[in-house]
């Protein structure tokens, strides 16, 4: 079966940056499974994706405009550690979930003072040239639900081991996608 819209995509790959340093890869583990043409992954994978078929490997790599955007300086803040009121430890790398204009963002510190904290709201991975070599494993047909869920729901995925919707309220689920490289640090467009 060839890679097209609504089609449930199942691949293996390895992640590296432009120096061939290993960032992430699905060896030893379950493929990632993604929704072709949902936006899953960061468009530059995506687009190179479409027209594949199983027991394809290739080489993609992907600038930083079509995986996570180039570096802003715009979103480094200086805070008041008073924003931080109820954390008794602050240090540099931790992460906390903030709110921004698009919703749910994960910021970084990266220096602390005696009254300021420096947060970077950039993507760990912006910026950097993405290099991925990918194998095809499995390709179907998304069913009616992912379709409207806008994600898998078979394993090797963020909701495959015991993903459950409300069946009351089809979109009741409030949960984290991230998993890993092609996920939360990895392919997911942020």
């Amino acid at each position: 079966m060839t890679i097209a819209e609504h089609k449930v995509v199942s691949i293996h790959y390895t992640l590296r940056d432009p120096s061939g340093a290993v960032i992430d890869s699905s060896e030893g583990n379950e493929p990632l499974q993604y929704i072709q043409g949902m936006g899953n992954i960061i468009p530059g994978l995506e687009s190179a994706m479409l027209g594949k078929n199983v027991g394809d490997k290739l080489d993609v790599v992907v600038d930083p405009k079509e995986g996570y955007g180039e570096r802003s300086e715009d979103l480094i803040q200086v805070l008041p550690r008073s924003m931080f009121a109820g954390i008794d430890t602050i240090e540099i790398g931790q992460q906390f979930q903030a709110t921004g204009g698009n919703g749910p963002v994960v910021i970084t510190v990266t220096e602390v003072g005696d009254d300021t904290v420096t947060v970077d709201g950039n993507h760990e991975l912006a910026g950097v040239e993405l290099h991925f070599a990918v194998e095809v494993v499995d390709v179907r047909d998304a069913t009616a639900e992912e379709i409207l869920h806008g994600h898998t729901h078979g394993g090797g995925g963020c909701c495959g081991g015991g993903h459950h919707h409300d069946d009351d309220d089809e979109h009741a689920h409030e949960h984290e996608h991230g998993h890993g490289g092609c996920g939360g640090g990895g392919c997911h467009s942020h």
